[in-house]
């Protein structure tokens, strides 16, 4: 595997129907196993920029390159496959199908990803795991996840991004809901997945108290030159 977990060259983003670029990031290199805080205001794009990480966006120019493969490159059901394989993503609207328990919406990833399901031992141990260490309660476990409470979804949804292991966690505002406890929780519990897996975290939050617990902090504004104009 390389020895960088995402590589991005001379990378241009705009949102459809806009005449300015939100992104113009000349380069970026994270290196396997880091963990990034990644900060700025609104408007700065930082939600446009793990898009394209994610490969839920594709840029207008220039390649991201995540442990070696050049994701921009693909087609878009081999970026979906890339994704459900290697990278757990904590969005900031979660995501979550409401419909569904909160333990099936964690299991989900095992569902679309061989790679996950195996790397995951028992798919609802380890479902029962993490949620139990982030403070979910038992008996919300069954409940459908559109039931449940703001600060209840977003632990479903960062349980449902760190089963099976994956490389790379990408989390948007992953600690916007929850209390001052929790969130020191949540951030301990993550930093400890990401460690004992070797998992590379790239972390997007407003608040920079957080900052001290990560390896390197970014403002996106130092990195990418259209941050004026951008849109997240």
């Amino acid at each position: 595997m390389s020895a960088d977990a995402l590589v991005i060259r001379d990378l241009v983003y705009r949102w459809p129907r806009q005449r300015a670029a939100c992104l113009d990031i000349p380069a970026l290199t994270v290196a396997a196993g880091e963990r990034v805080f990644l900060h700025g205001p609104s408007g700065s794009g930082k939600s446009s920029l793990l898009g394209v990480l994610g490969g839920v966006a594709l840029p207008e120019r220039g390649s991201v390159t995540l442990f070696g493969e050049v994701v921009t490159a693909f087609g878009g059901r081999a970026r979906d496959a890339f994704r459900a394989d290697h990278i757990g993503f904590i969005f900031q609207q979660f995501n979550l199908l409401p419909w569904l328990s909160a333990c099936d919406n964690v299991l989900l990833p095992c569902t679309f990803s061989a790679c996950r399901k195996r790397r995951a031992g028992d798919p609802p141990a380890e479902a029962a795991r993490l949620l139990s260490a982030l403070d979910l309660a038992r008996e919300l476990w069954p409940k459908p996840a559109g039931e449940l409470s703001v600060g209840q979804q977003q632990r479903v949804a960062a349980a449902r991004a760190l089963i099976g292991r994956p490389e790379l966690l990408i989390a948007d505002e992953p600690t916007s809901a929850l209390d001052a406890p929790r969130q020191q929780s949540f951030i301990d519990l993550l930093l400890r997945e990401a460690g004992a897996t070797g998992a590379t975290l790239v972390f997007v939050s407003h608040d920079v108290r957080l900052a001290a617990h990560f390896d390197r902090v970014l403002a996106l504004a130092e990195i990418n030159r259209a941050a004026d104009g951008a849109a997240a």
